[in-house]
């Protein structure tokens, strides 16, 4: 008997992409840096980012400011950290009918729904005021636990806050950060959500997929 079923939340729940165009782009000009530059200290400061190792955006960008010997007024920080925030809140404001009635369904039969997400603080400033929070019982930030998937203590974590058993539950994700494998490891029952993905970009990840927001039904 299925007890819970935890989603990932961007290109599982919400989307930043809009066909080919990513809807959540913002300039950083201001920073001084060439774009490729930037690029690259952004990645490369990935997991800090989402294992709370920075307590916020703005530290983020003085940490590479500082790793390039830049000096940037305060102020330009703010605008280019509101910047982001105001992007990333976009995809809060196009919530997909699909996914909301499949998951009103799935609270109809009293199965408890959690977010386990790999993100940043300003990722999800957002969340709370979107039409799926009020559905969610528990919403597992990795840069608030300092834990991220694909590593099985966030899951974990998800799990006792909803006061459930991982046997007992699934998960389903688009399968970023090897987030399938790491559900498994933890003992859920993992599967691929591709209703966001074109085929190029499903990989091939070992478990189910499922295309439409519907099939979940099938599954509890």
């Amino acid at each position: 008997m299925v007890q819970a079923i935890f989603f990932d939340l961007f290109q599982t729940l919400v989307t930043e992409w809009d066909g080919g165009r990513k809807r959540t782009s913002y300039s950083v000009e201001e920073l001084g840096l060439e774009p490729a530059v930037y690029r690259q200290a952004w990645r490369e400061r990935q997991e800090q980012r989402m294992d709370g190792t920075f307590s916020s955006h703005q530290d983020v960008l003085r940490d590479i400011l500082k790793a390039y010997g830049k000096d940037v007024d305060g102020g330009v920080i703010d605008l280019i950290h509101q910047r982001r925030v105001d992007a990333k809140a976009l995809v809060f404001d196009d919530i997909d009918e699909r996914l909301l009635k499949t998951l009103k369904q799935v609270k109809a039969q009293k199965i408890k729904l959690g977010v386990i997400s790999n993100c940043s603080p300003e990722e999800v400033e957002g969340w709370a005021s979107n039409p799926f929070a009020q559905l969610f019982d528990n919403a597992v930030f990795s840069c608030d636990v300092k834990q991220a998937k694909p590593d099985k203590s966030i899951y974990l974590t998800a799990c006792r806050n909803l006061n459930v058993r991982p046997h007992t539950s699934l998960f389903i994700g688009d399968g970023g950060s090897n987030e399938l494998q790491g559900a498994s490891d933890a003992g859920l029952t993992p599967y691929q959500a591709t209703w966001f993905l074109p085929p190029e970009h499903q990989g091939n990840h070992g478990f189910p997929k499922l295309n439409e927001p519907s099939e979940i039904m099938a599954l509890v």
